[in-house]
């Protein structure tokens, strides 16, 4: 069924720049910046993280204003001060950071600025059922009344979209639409993007999942360290030419070979019969030297296990043992203690202190090593944290912040913390979220040498394509379950996506036996 968009026939903007430039204290962010937007067209933006798309795109949207330059709205000049002028002319953006308030209802986020009122009052039956009919023209599916607060990423990336969609804009820039949403999701969305286009609104869409962006686009323009590099119809365009055009070389092979992992090397993780919130019957093993992936759809549980293994939600039943020796119910410090370490789902509110500096971030959970009397031996915390960025290739000053970093460096900053000791299992929760094609490389490699080392890792992704291309191993998650294993040529993506969508019997990829 098509999806309808409200209000068929905006008014069309064609947006140009004109020589923009943007810098910070000093550091030029974007230089020389031309280029036209075409009305009715999807645009895409593409660079890795730190080559100014995201600046860019907030230039236009009014939460920067350029230093040199000149912004077009149909022709005529422009000087946006704040999001509300830039709403004002069409243009209304979907932000990667969501910008909602989570106390409020879905409807009130919706809304939000718009309500329906009488006499200052917000009229609560009018705003729901505009709310309603905004919900089924779209196809998003979600309570008006429900607290943005307790939903789900997914869920709260489709509050944003109809917040767009609701104030009738005619120029919507996506920043990383897809980054949190599952399969079927991001297929929705893309429906939603392609009728937007055909109903003469403009997309800008930035995006690091570069297919998406093939899919998607008429025109697709690449930054490179804050210059365009070239603005070309997307279909004269293939990944490999992006990425060359974003890199200024070539990628090679977007996974690392994998070293066959050895059946009979000891077992690192053995969890079985394991129930927690959102985890219903769990078995399976990691070996050493073993890369074993959890795919499924957003919420079938995924993350729910790795948080129960850790220790970071509380076990109801079952058992989670290190190389033989159980770890305790809710203690994440039983966990590390038996060699596990756990990269989250989200870096900036579960894994960083995002205003502390880098090497306080580094050292974190590793404090003991360089304090001594309750005092941190800053010229052994220097030394330590050198190493550990050098291992994992990032530079520059380890005393600015961590919010300072691209998100591909902030993720590396976590595998950082991940390598001051040794470990016998790693877990990898949604590791390239928010990452550039060459960061993503670059944490591949760091997954695929840790195993290399002898080391465990369970990954989680939503990207399926990134799981079968790491994992020895896939075991799907369908209701807090894992419904199949895959391995060799059973490893594809349509096994993946039939077993996440179709009900099936869970399974027990490795039983535990009395004999282990």
């Amino acid at each position: 069924m098509p999806v309808e968009i409200v209000d068929a026939d905006p008014a069309q903007l064609r947006v140009e720049l004109r020589g923009i430039g943007k810098h910070f204290g000093g550091t030029p962010v974007l230089s020389d910046i031309d280029l036209v937007i075409e009305p009715g067209s999807v645009h895409g933006l593409v660079g890795e993280n730190g080559a100014g798309k995201s600046t860019l795109s907030k230039i236009i949207a009014g939460l920067l204003v350029a230093n040199e330059g000149t912004l077009l709205i149909d022709g005529k000049e422009v000087s946006f001060r704040s999001p509300r002028e830039a709403l004002g002319h069409g243009i209304a953006t979907i932000a990667q950071e969501l910008a909602l308030v989570p106390a409020l209802t879905v409807a009130e986020n919706v809304f939000l600025g718009t309500e329906p009122r009488r006499a200052g009052f917000v009229r609560r039956r009018r705003l729901r059922a505009r709310f309603l009919a905004l919900a089924r023209e779209t196809g998003f599916e979600l309570d008006p009344d429900a607290v943005v607060g307790g939903l789900r990423t997914a869920d709260q990336q489709k509050v944003e979209i109809l917040r767009a969609l609701a104030r009738g804009a005619s120029f919507i820039i996506m920043d990383e639409p897809t980054a949190a949403l599952s399969g079927h999701d991001a297929e929705r969305l893309h429906g939603v993007v392609r009728q937007l286009a055909d109903s003469g609104r403009t997309v800008l869409l930035i995006s690091h999942f570069l297919s998406e962006v093939l899919d998607l686009c008429d025109t697709v323009t690449i930054l490179r360290d804050g210059r365009l590099i070239r603005t070309a119809p997307a279909a004269e365009e293939t990944e490999a030419t992006l990425i060359e055009g974003m890199l200024g070389r070539s990628l090679g092979s977007v996974f690392p070979d994998k070293s066959p992992a050895e059946p009979d090397t000891d077992e690192v993780l053995r969890v079985a019969d394991l129930v927690a919130p959102g985890v219903n019957g769990v078995s399976f093993t990691v070996r050493a030297g073993e890369i074993v992936g959890l795919a499924g759809l957003i919420g079938a549980g995924r993350s729910e296990i790795a948080h129960a293994i850790y220790g970071a939600a509380r076990r109801s039943s079952g058992s989670v043992e290190m190389a033989g020796a159980s770890t305790s119910r809710g203690s994440i410090a039983s966990a590390q203690r038996g060699g596990m370490f756990l990269i989250p789902e989200s870096r900036k509110e579960q894994g960083l202190l995002p205003q502390r500096a880098v090497r306080e971030n580094v050292t974190l959970s590793d404090l003991a090593r360089i304090a001594r009397l309750s005092w941190v031996r800053r010229r052994a915390e220097r030394g330590h944290v050198r190493d550990m960025l050098e291992r994992v290739t990032v530079q520059g000053d380890a005393r600015r912040t961590v919010s300072s970093l691209s998100g591909g460096n902030q993720q590396k900053v976590l595998f950082a913390r991940a390598l001051q000791r040794p470990r016998r299992l790693l877990i990898a929760d949604e590791p390239t979220r928010g990452v550039d094609v060459g960061s993503r490389r670059a944490i591949y490699d760091l997954i695929s040498a840790r195993a290399k080392e002898g080391i465990g890792v369970l990954v989680i992704s939503s990207d399926v394509e990134e799981v079968i291309g790491l994992a020895h191993r896939v075991l799907v998650v369908r209701g807090g379950r894992i419904v199949d294993e895959l391995t060799g040529d059973r490893m594809t993506e349509q096994n993946v996506l039939h077993a996440a969508f179709t009900e099936a019997i869970p399974v027990h990829p490795t039983p535990p036996s009395e004999d282990a």
